[in-house]
């Protein structure tokens, strides 16, 4: 691609993106009628600018702007929505309110390295354990405030944090991965990546080393560190222990055997050299980007 058809790509990708985050909110706000055309025109752009051919030799640059000014224009209609969806988004949560946010692709969108049999047992029990014990837990902790009764706080409070944190590792895990992922990042995270690590490779290698030695069940996790100024690489043992606070999650990788046991039985290692070939690198450069504006003062 030129230079004018990675510019269009990428304003392509965004909308995605977008859609990708408030589509569900949109849907109950339109008719089909008014997102079917939309949906039509951004996959028809994407799949002309993804194709192969189009990379090597490019096409038409009239066509592009043609198919680019056709998504902006059904995309500017769907701007009320957009914004009214956009905004609910950001709502508080109520007290006991999560709910499981849904894939952003489909169950089997990232064969043959997740088969789908372990994605919908994954996401549809296992994270929907954690919602239901996170609500579960705010809910008795507001009762306990309510009736100023505090004789099983400790034990909300563990609850709180096993199920909660077990539901916002999830929530990020499914948006960092893609069945177009793999590769190395780019930009601005592949600078930071090489300043803090000296090469992706040791990042890469350090990230996989630390998910081989969790022991139980757990995670491993890229962060960026406000205090630090810098990327670090943390395990954490269930959810919740054993990792730092005042950190922000970029990458994470859930170790627990239900993530991978029905396709490589215990063979953990496997499981996840493979996990490289589906990572979602312009979420996780999304993700540092925005984590990037936190910084604190350090101490040195």
């Amino acid at each position: 691609m030129n230079t004018h058809e990675e510019a269009i790509y990428a304003w392509a990708k965004e909308v995605k993106n977008v859609w990708n985050q408030c589509g569900t909110q949109i849907e109950v706000r339109t008719d089909d009628q008014t997102i079917k055309p939309f949906i039509t025109s951004l996959v028809t752009l994407l799949n002309v600018l993804e194709n192969p051919e189009t990379q090597q030799r490019g096409v038409d640059r009239q066509q592009i702007d043609d198919l680019a000014f056709d998504v902006y224009k059904k995309w500017l209609e769907l701007e009320p929505m957009r914004s009214e969806a956009i905004q609910t988004e950001f709502d508080p949560v109520p007290i006991g309110g999560h709910k499981l946010p849904p894939l952003p692709y489909a169950y089997n969108a990232l064969e043959p390295y997740i088969a789908e049999e372990i994605m919908r047992l994954h996401h549809d029990k296992h994270h929907q354990s954690y919602v239901d014990g996170l609500n579960k837990a705010e809910k008795e902790m507001e009762k306990a405030r309510r009736k100023n009764d505090y004789d099983l706080i400790k034990h909300w409070e563990r609850e709180a944090a096993f199920h909660g944190a077990g539901h916002y590792l999830h929530t990020i895990f499914w948006n960092i991965m893609s069945p177009r992922g793999g590769g190395e990042p780019s930009g601005e995270l592949a600078n930071q990546i090489s300043k803090d690590f000296g090469t992706f490779k040791k990042m890469k290698e350090h990230f996989s080393k630390a998910a081989e030695e969790v022991e139980g069940g757990g995670w491993a996790l890229l962060v960026w560190s406000p205090r630090s100024h810098r990327l670090e690489i943390l395990q954490a043992e269930k959810h919740q222990n054993l990792s730092q606070q005042d950190v922000i999650p970029l990458l994470v990788l859930d170790v627990w055997e239900h993530a991978y046991y029905l396709q490589y039985k215990n063979e953990r290692k496997p499981y996840i050299t493979n996990w490289w070939n589906v990572v979602n690198w312009p979420e996780v450069t999304n993700r540092y980007i925005q984590a990037r504006q936190l910084r604190w003062k350090t101490y040195k």
